[in-house]
C-alpha cells in the first residue's frame, strides 16, 4: 500500500514538473521572435513567429536621415512625373519651398534627380525635381538683410478670453459708411449673406480718425477734426448686437496729416529736400519713425478698448520706389541702419507686445505678389517675416493689381480665378516655411478696374471665382474690397 502511494506521489511530481517546463517555454517564446531565424536554419512548418516580428521604424533608418529636406533654389521649378527634363510636368514650386527627398538617382546624362514628397493643395504630393536647383540650408537663399530677420517660433495666443476667433468673411467700410445710413444697410446685408466681419477705417489713408482719439490729440491734432463718429460706444454696441466681428483698419505709414504737422519726419528727396509722394500726391511718413509707431499703437489701443476684436495694419510698408531704384535718392530717416524688412517686422512684433494684453488679434495687409516673389519687393514686406509676427496675414489679391504676364496670364484682371488660385497657392507654400505663421485671410476684388487695358466687369460671378480659388487652396476666409462699399451680395449669399 505504501509503495502504491509512493509511486503516485512520484507520478504527480513528474506531471507538475512537465507543466512547469511547458509554461516557461510558452512565456519565453515571444522573445525568440525578436531574433530572425538564420537563413540556413531549418524552417518550422508553421511560421507564426514572423507575424509578431517588428521591422525597424523607418523614421529612424539611416537612409531617411541621409536624404532629409531640401529647399527649392530656382524662382520656379518644375516637378516632373519621372527623372528627366523630357518628363511630363506635374507642378511648379516657388523658391524657398521645403520638400522631403524620398529617393536620389542619376539620369542617362549623369544629371542628379530627387524624388520628392511635399505638401500640395489636397495632401501630400510626389514627383521628381532636378537636384541642382536645391539647397540644404534655406538661409543660403536669402540675402544678408533677410538673414537677420526673426523666423523663430513666436509666442502667439491662439484665442483670447472673451474674443473667440471667427472664420472671417468680411467687407470694408469707410469712416463715412460707419457713420451714416449706409451702416444699417450693410448690417442688414450680413443677415442675408455669409458676411460676418466689418473692417472699418479707424485711421484712414489721409491720417484722419473715425472717432476723436487722445492719441491724435497728442501726436497729430489735425486728424481729430475729420472724425465722423462722435459716440464710438454706441457704434460698437450696435455691431456687437448684430454679431459682427470688428476689425480696426490702421493705415500706418501713409499719413499726410501727420507729415504735414511733422515735415522733419517725412520721406524726402536728398537733393532737393522736397517730400516724396506717389502718384496720388500724398506725402509718406517713414516706417523708421518710432514716434509714429507709438502714435499708431496708441490709436490701436483706444480702438481695442472700445471693443474692436482685431487691429489690422494697412500700408505697413515703405512707399513704392520703382523696385528700389529710387532708394539712393530718398532719405528715409534711417538713423539706425536697419533694412526695410527689419523695420516692418520689428514694428509688427512691437505691436503684438503692446496689444496682446488687451486681448485683440493683429493682422497686416501685404501686396498680393509678396507670396510669390523671393524678396521684399523693396517695400519691406517679406512674407515669412510678416506672417511670423501676426495672427492674420492679408495679401491683397486683386487681379487688377498684377502686371500683365504674371502667372503666365496675359491680363490677370480678366482671369480672376487663375490669378487668385496661383497667388493663394504660393502664399500657402510660403507659410509652411515657418513654425508659427499667421492665418491667411486675403483681400479679393469686388470692383471693376476700367484703367486696366483688357479688364473685365466684376460682379457676382467674378467674386465667386476668387472665393473658389481660395477654397481650393484650403483658405476659408476672405475680405471684399470696394472703395464705395457696394458689394456683390449674390457672391456671398448663404
Amino acid at each position: 500500500m505504501k509503495e502504491k502511494k509512493f509511486f503516485a506521489v512520484i507520478i504527480a511530481l513528474l506531471f507538475v514538473l512537465m507543466l512547469a517546463v511547458g509554461c516557461s517555454y510558452n512565456q519565453a517564446a515571444p522573445a525568440i521572435t525578436t531574433n530572425p531565424i538564420p537563413a540556413d536554419a531549418e524552417q518550422p512548418q508553421e511560421t507564426t513567429v514572423t507575424e509578431v516580428y517588428e521591422a525597424p521604424d523607418p523614421i529612424e533608418s539611416d537612409q531617411d536621415e541621409k536624404l532629409g529636406v531640401v529647399y527649392i533654389s530656382a524662382s520656379k521649378l518644375k516637378v516632373r512625373e519621372s527623372a528627366g527634363t523630357d518628363a511630363k510636368a506635374l507642378d511648379d514650386l516657388i523658391k524657398g519651398t521645403a520638400v522631403d527627398i524620398v529617393e536620389e538617382k542619376m539620369d542617362d546624362s549623369g544629371k542628379a534627380w530627387y524624388r520628392i514628397s511635399y505638401d500640395g493643395i489636397t495632401g501630400s504630393n510626389e514627383g521628381w525635381i532636378a537636384a541642382e536647383y536645391t539647397v540644404r540650408d534655406r538661409t543660403e537663399l536669402l540675402d544678408e538683410n533677410l538673414r537677420k530677420l526673426d523666423f523663430s517660433p513666436q509666442n502667439k495666443t491662439y484665442e483670447y478670453p472673451g474674443n473667440p476667433r471667427v472664420q472671417a468673411r468680411g467687407i470694408y467700410l469707410t469712416k463715412y459708411s460707419a457713420s451714416n445710413d449706409r451702416l444699417d444697410k450693410l448690417i442688414e446685408m450680413t443677415k442675408r449673406t455669409k458676411i460676418n466681419t466689418f473692417v472699418i477705417d479707424v485711421k484712414d489713408d489721409k491720417g484722419h480718425m473715425l472717432f476723436p482719439t487722445k492719441a491724435a490729440e497728442k501726436y497729430s491734432p489735425e486728424a481729430n477734426k475729420y472724425a465722423t463718429v462722435k459716440d464710438i460706444g454706441a457704434l460698437m454696441k450696435k455691431l456687437k448686437e448684430n454679431n459682427i466681428y470688428t476689425v480696426a483698419r490702421i493705415v500706418s505709414f501713409k499719413d499726410p496729416t501727420y507729415t504735414k504737422q511733422h515735415p522733419d519726419r517725412a520721406i524726402i528727396y536728398r537733393d532737393s529736400g522736397k517730400p516724396f509722394t506717389n502718384s496720388d500726391g500724398l506725402i509718406w511718413a517713414s516706417a523708421y519713425d518710432k514716434v509714429l509707431w507709438e502714435y499708431n499703437l496708441e490709436v490701436s489701443k483706444e480702438a481695442a478698448e472700445t471693443g474692436f476684436n482685431e487691429i489690422q495694419f494697412d500700408y505697413v510698408r515703405f512707399p513704392a520706389s520703382d523696385g528700389g531704384k529710387l532708394d539712393k535718392s530718398l532719405d528715409y530717416r534711417n538713423n539706425e541702419g536697419e533694412s526695410k524688412p527689419q523695420a516692418i517686422q520689428d514694428y509688427l512684433k512691437y505691436a503684438r507686445e503692446q496689444l496682446a494684453p488687451l486681448n485683440v488679434y493683429i493682422s497686416a495687409d501685404v501686396y498680393g505678389l509678396v507670396g510669390s516673389v523671393a524678396d521684399d519687393m523693396s517695400l519691406g514686406q517679406y512674407w515669412e517675416a510678416v506672417s511670423n509676427a501676426v495672427d492674420y496675414i492679408c495679401p491683397m489679391m486683386y487681379p487688377s493689381h498684377y502686371a500683365n504676364g504674371t502667372y503666365g496670364l496675359p491680363v490677370p484682371d480678366a482671369y480672376p480665378y487663375e490669378t487668385v488660385f496661383n497667388s493663394a497657392k504660393d502664399s500657402a507654400a510660403r507659410n509652411k516655411n515657418i513654425e508659427t505663421p499667421g492665418a491667411i485671410r486675403p483681400w479679393i476684388q469686388d470692383f471693376s478696374a476700367p484703367w486696366v487695358p483688357g479688364h473685365i466687369k466684376y460682379s457676382d460671378k467674378q467674386v465667386k471665382e476668387q472665393i473658389r480659388a481660395l477654397e481650393e487652396n484650403g483658405i476659408g476666409e476672405y475680405l471684399l474690397w470696394n472703395a464705395g462699399n457696394r458689394y456683390s451680395e449674390g457672391a456671398v449669399t448663404e
